[in-house]
């Protein structure tokens, strides 16, 4: 129960982030959004070091790097598939790639369901397609390219979430650490490269860097959650911070929620009372 309440502490989190960097995105290119994103939440880590401790052995260090550069490619992956479209098509294949991965993983790692995780389990996978499933163009047919992006960015949000499960569990922040910083040096040197496409917008700071400081506890919470309960579990229902996103963009923008979102959203209600029950 507790790695469950913490999942879903994670994917509301990560859903909150999202919003915010959204917007933030909106009035700069996103990578002045997330130059100020990435310190930021380096620096919440960095302050819960003394509160939750750090070990920096080399298979936390190992674990925790390749966690960042996984972080850093599937943030360049999303934002160019969702740039080809159409997101209605592409988002969900994301979301379902990023969900789906973790589960394999924790499958041949020996985890097992009970009789309840085996019916919640497809049906938070359900819930992960049709929350982050918006309202397009419903005729639009998405490129080769653009499902192979697809899939690659959430293959690469799925091994960012495996990375961090595999490192040592009495490691404390220190994957974190480090593969924040991992990922904001690949960030910041890729926006050192292209600065002269980077626009002369000013970016919205506050924004952003709150959108980091989320972004940052959504990982924390995912950290306690998998060293408390099963991958297979957790990151189905992590991957359920579209409904966040969604929610938000509800309130703060008025977005009309559509139909089939409604239904993911009650999918995702009855999934994690039945993985409650694991």
């Amino acid at each position: 129960m507790i790695a469950l309440l913490l999942a879903l502490g994670s994917s509301l989190a990560y859903g909150c982030a999202d919003f915010l960097g959204g917007l933030g995105a909106r009035q700069a290119h996103v990578l002045r959004t997330v130059m100020i994103a990435a310190p930021a939440s380096l620096a919440v880590e960095l302050l819960l070091w003394p509160v939750l401790g750090a070990s920096f052995d080399p298979a936390t260090l190992g674990w925790g790097a390749a966690s960042g550069v996984a972080s850093a490619a599937a943030f360049a992956l999303l934002y160019r598939t969702l740039a080809i479209g159409p997101m209605n098509v592409l988002s969900p294949v994301t979301a379902l790639v990023s969900a789906a991965l973790p589960v394999g993983v924790g499958l041949l790692q020996g985890e097992h369901l009970t009789a309840a995780g085996l019916v919640g389990l497809p049906l938070a996978l359900v819930a992960v397609v049709l929350v982050s499933a918006g309202h397009g163009a419903g005729s639009a047919r998405p490129s080769r390219t653009a499902l192979l992006l697809a899939f690659g960015a959430g293959a690469a949000i799925a091994l960012q979430l495996v990375f961090l499960h595999q490192a040592p569990s009495g490691s404390g922040v220190a994957p974190l650490i480090t593969g924040r910083a991992v990922s904001s040096a690949v960030t910041l040197a890729a926006a050192g490269l292209l600065r002269r496409r980077l626009g002369s917008e000013r970016p919205a700071y506050g924004t952003s860097a709150a959108a980091g400081v989320l972004d940052s506890v959504a990982n924390l919470l995912f950290l306690l959650a998998a060293r408390s309960g099963d991958l297979t579990v957790v990151a189905v229902i992590t991957a359920l911070y579209p409904a966040g996103t969604v929610l938000l963009a509800r309130g703060v923008l008025a977005e009309r929620i559509h139909r089939g979102q409604l239904v993911g959203l009650g999918t995702a209600a009855v999934a994690v009372g039945l993985l409650a029950l694991t």
